[in-house]
């Protein structure tokens, strides 16, 4: 019994601990964010397939969306829209990361709706930066 006691105690200190999901098909990038998230001390799930974004963000509930917009699988703008929609996700910070940096593209993300745009290639503060505003 003592034992039960503690693996709840450990998964509620953990599920209080954020999670910062990125899709991300670009491994190098995935890997530049967890390395940021890690020294926050913060819990990370990355993922390549955007196709799989509202799977996991209904399943883990992440306190914050860093979310490429170039995927080649599906359009990040269109991930948005579905997150948005969808009742246990609309409530969830979405952060654009993305390549596309002129003033219109960036423009026609924030009017999508998107909490923040951080663009690419972008310095480890800057990715660092945006979580802390969203999650402190």
């Amino acid at each position: 019994m003592k034992m039960e006691l503690d693996e709840n105690d450990k998964h509620r200190r953990t599920s209080q601990i954020p999670l910062i999901l990125a899709i991300e098909d670009n491994e190098d990038n995935l890997l530049i964010v967890n390395y940021i998230v890690d020294s926050l001390n913060y819990r990370f799930i990355g993922e390549a397939d955007g196709n799989k974004t509202l799977l996991i963000a209904r399943e883990f509930q992440p306190n914050l969306i860093l979310l490429d917009i170039m995927l080649p699988e599906a359009n990040g703008i269109d991930i948005f829209h579905v997150l948005r929609q969808d009742s246990s996700t609309k409530h969830i910070p979405i952060i654009a990361v993305t390549a596309l940096a002129s003033a219109e593209e960036k423009q026609k993300i924030l009017d999508a709706g998107f909490d923040a745009y951080v663009s690419k290639p972008y310095m480890l503060e800057d990715i660092e930066e945006v979580i802390c505003r969203y999650l402190n």
